[in-house]
């Protein structure tokens, strides 16, 4: 839900109900933007590929050792559910929080950010965001500690209109670090 704002060229303000699909899509740009989210990525590429070879030469050695083959086969369910059911079952979580608040109302300018819900109002300043990332639908800011702890979303399709993507993309380049 998108409302149009006016705009005094100084700041970018974004109206939306935040969506499953935003909280995935911030949650997969901190996995890939943190040092924390990249190794565990490769951990769980890595316990998948593992578990895979476990199997296949479990397998071709024709010696079917069914506590091998169990162990394999749970290796990787434990990666493919690590990888790609966990964040959309977190995904579903934040969003079902979230959208107890209500429409979300973020005004970004050059002091940082004022996000206004139903039930509360947070301003935070450039040094809590001091990075971001951008997806095709979503802009996320990272908190500067190495898991990216702290997350902020700000949904593309908040905008008013089509230039104030670059409008928003502007202000985060002068006050915080792209990733």
């Amino acid at each position: 839900m998108a409302e149009v704002q006016q705009q005094d060229g100084q700041s970018v303000t974004l109206t939306y109900e935040p969506t499953a699909a935003d909280m995935k899509g911030a949650l997969d740009a901190r996995a890939r933007s943190t040092p924390s989210g990249r190794r565990t990525r490769r951990l769980m590429l890595f316990s998948g590929v593992a578990g895979l070879c476990f199997v296949a030469l479990t397998v071709a050695r024709g010696d079917i050792d069914a506590v091998r083959l169990v162990a394999g086969v749970a290796l990787i369910l434990f990666a493919v559910g690590s990888q790609f059911l966990l964040p959309r079952l977190q995904a579903r979580q934040l969003q079902q929080l979230a959208v107890r608040q209500g429409v979300f109302r973020a005004t970004v300018d050059a002091g940082g950010i004022r996000l206004t819900t139903r039930d509360s109002e947070t301003t935070s300043n450039w040094d809590l965001y001091p990075r971001y990332a951008e997806t095709d639908a979503l802009f996320v800011l990272l908190t500067a500690d190495k898991h990216g702890v702290g997350v902020m979303l700000l949904p593309k399709r908040g905008l008013p209109g089509p230039g104030d993507v670059d409008r928003l993309r502007t202000l985060l380049d002068e006050h915080v670090q792209r990733v």
